[in-house]
């Protein structure tokens, strides 16, 4: 199997990641002067989204830490990752104190996180992947993952449940190898960007969170349009917004009332809606029981 790095420009890049090395050694020096603190009075809290959130959203993302700095009465920084990996370098360096992560992520850093809050969408704390393949005559033959074979592919992120954990766990259960199913696969780094490139041609299938699908359909469906959905997979426990360890109990309690709360007032449910979820409940461990036993198949947990 050959992966593509050029589409979409990878963090790989030799710009990039330059650019985070160096962004990764100014952190380190920020962690040992702002690090979380258990005893600390606190007056501004820093969270992390990742391409587990709809990308793209920027005013929405605003208003929600205008709504987050009234309701706390604290500052609130709001963080943009492109890439699950540098979510968790900042977790790992405490610069962050919350984010929303994929369950994937989530139990690779369960020692170092708690569980905060998990989203309930379409009336559950659950979410599923879908393999999409173009709409129309470039998909037609198509029924399914195990009709992809050496085709190209086109992954979310190497850090992503439903984008690339669970495809490659399909391609284990059919008996085959994901490293060499393929043809060629790349990452785009973003859901958003998955349906782009499979919608486009550029890809012949991809796998996408179906969250993600669905609220694009929402907000763009001549996007969505443009491709099929072939596979689902099983439900798996929502991307969950989680907490460092080191933080204070009493601001943790603080945020997860404020999360659990937010659907209890207009403005709180007016962007949940803009968000497309229904309300936070505080979740169970064992909604990941499933990305577990993925990742135990794959050796890698």
């Amino acid at each position: 199997m050959q992966e593509i790095k050029a589409v979409f420009a990878p963090p790989e890049s030799n710009l990039a990641r330059r650019r985070f090395l160096s962004s990764t050694a100014l952190l380190a020096l920020g962690a040992l002067s702002h690090p979380v603190s258990a005893g600390t009075q606190r007056e501004t809290i820093r969270i992390g989204f990742t391409p587990a959130f709809v990308h793209d959203q920027h005013a929405l993302l605003a208003d929600w830490r205008v709504y987050m700095e009234k309701r706390l009465g604290l500052k609130v920084e709001i963080v943009q990752r492109d890439s699950y990996r540098e979510t968790m370098d900042l977790l790992r360096l405490k610069q962050m104190d919350f984010a929303w992560v994929c369950d994937y992520p989530f139990l690779t850093l369960k020692d170092l996180v708690r569980l905060l809050a998990v989203p309930l969408y379409q009336g559950k704390p659950l979410y599923r992947s879908y393999i999409i393949v173009p709409a129309g005559k470039r998909g037609l033959h198509v029924d399914g993952l195990k009709d992809l074979k050496d085709s190209v592919f086109a992954y979310a992120d190497p850090l992503s449940n439903t984008g690339y954990l669970y495809p490659r766990f399909a391609i284990h259960k059919l008996g085959a190898d994901p490293k060499t199913f393929f043809r060629k696969t790349f990452f785009t780094w973003s859901h958003k960007k998955v349906i782009e490139a499979v919608g486009m041609g550029i890809a012949q299938g991809g796998a996408v969170d179906s969250y993600i699908w669905e609220t694009v359909e929402r907000m763009d469906s001549a996007l969505t349009r443009r491709t099929r959905i072939v596979q689902q997979s099983p439900e798996y426990g929502f991307p969950p917004f989680v907490a460092h360890r080191d933080l204070d109990p009493e601001l943790f309690d603080r945020v997860q009332r404020f999360f659990l709360a937010m659907h209890q007032d207009a403005e709180g449910a007016a962007l949940l809606q803009r968000i497309n979820l229904d309300r936070f409940v505080s979740g169970d461990m064992r909604l990941y029981d499933g990305v577990a036993e993925m990742m135990r198949a794959l050796g890698e947990h």
